[in-house]
């Protein structure tokens, strides 16, 4: 006889003694049930319980080994960081990057109201170093001299017109990030903050946060590698690569729909025909990139595409136009000089 004949014969073997017993021992449970339900009818006012059997004690785990060792003795003499210097204000939340001396991250609101009060003068406000980080991490107004940068407002001036006090709060360096100036920060990043301001026509509450990225470049061997200047003398301030905008247009109503942008420009010149939606990104790709996360309680349902939801184009005014508008405090939109492909429908739409 085989093997392989007598493991089948064994497995049949068991298979049918193992029903048997089990066949007997529910025979036995079933009687065994009826005599305690027949015990039960005849002495149902008996008091006497039968002792439920003791608990099996579980074996304790075996004791860890106190270790020879405290790495948290170190925090006896402070902790290393890294810290985030977050300052509250009345036009901005900001955290604070203080090894690139630059923000982090900078949160605004605005709205309709916001934007028709002119309470604020951009002529009563000047660039000021902030007090509230350490002076050894702090961006300096020196660092700014003669860089060939300009100190870029990451929650801009224009915002915050409410109120003098919330103007003056956009002006703290650590609201600033060096950006290229012509071509950039005085054009299209400046129409890009514009665009912002267009979308409260169409939503009621707008917020937005902006920052600086520092995003890889591959070089002529193929690698990738990631590389920015330094301002200062010494070097202390960090000039980025990048910037992105994560835009969250709210409809107004609790639990309402909201619709998100996510963008990313690099610091550089950028002609003013280049069309907005070039730039649009995934947020998921923001959040990559700077170790940030913005819609981690936004449920998915209640998400909506903004450059789908409305039309993400520029206005073109030219920069000397826009500042004696700002100055003027006349929110009116100017005629437009120049414009993208798409703008005749921004225009319409926003």
């Amino acid at each position: 006889m085989s093997k392989t004949t007598i493991a089948i014969i064994a497995a049949v073997s068991a298979a049918s003694g193992a029903a048997l017993t089990a066949s007997m021992y529910s025979t036995q449970t079933e009687k065994k049930v009826k005599a305690v339900a027949s015990a039960t009818q005849v002495s149902a006012t008996s008091t006497t319980s039968v002792p439920a059997p003791a608990p099996q004690a579980r074996p304790l785990p075996p004791s860890s080994p106190i270790p020879p060792v405290d790495p948290a003795g170190l925090f006896q003499y402070g902790f290393p960081g890294p810290v985030a210097d977050l300052a509250t204000r009345q036009a901005l939340i900001s955290s604070y990057d203080r090894r690139l001396r630059n923000p982090s991250w900078v949160a605004e609101h605005i709205t309709p109201g916001s934007l028709a009060s002119s309470n604020g003068d951009r002529k009563n406000s000047v660039f000021v170093e902030d007090p509230s980080v350490p002076e050894k991490f702090r961006g300096k107004l020196k660092d700014y001299f003669r860089s060939g940068y300009d100190r870029g407002h990451q929650v801009p001036a224009a915002d915050a017109k409410w109120s003098q006090e919330a103007m003056n709060d956009t002006f703290f360096l650590t609201n600033m990030c060096p950006q290229v100036g012509e071509g950039f920060n005085r054009d299209y990043w400046a129409h890009f903050e514009d665009f912002c301001r267009r979308l409260t026509a169409r939503y009621p509450s707008v917020r937005i946060v902006t920052g600086p990225l520092y995003l890889p470049k591959r070089g002529d061997d193929g690698k990738w590698r990631v590389s920015y200047e330094m301002i200062g003398n010494p070097p202390n301030i960090a000039v980025p690569t990048h910037f992105y905008k994560v835009i969250f247009a709210e409809d107004g109503t609790v639990g309402g729909q909201v619709a998100i942008g996510a963008f990313v420009l690099p610091n550089a010149v950028i002609p003013n025909e280049k069309p907005l939606t070039d730039f649009e990104v995934p947020v998921e790709a923001v959040e990559r990139a700077s170790g940030l996360e913005f819609a981690t309680k936004l449920p998915v349902q209640r998400r909506k595409r903004l450059c789908a939801d409305t039309v993400c184009a520029l206005i073109i005014k030219e920069y000397a136009d826009r500042q004696k508008t700002f100055a003027a405090g006349d929110r009116k939109v100017a005629a437009p000089t120049r414009t993208s492909p798409r703008n005749a429908v921004a225009a319409s739409n926003l």
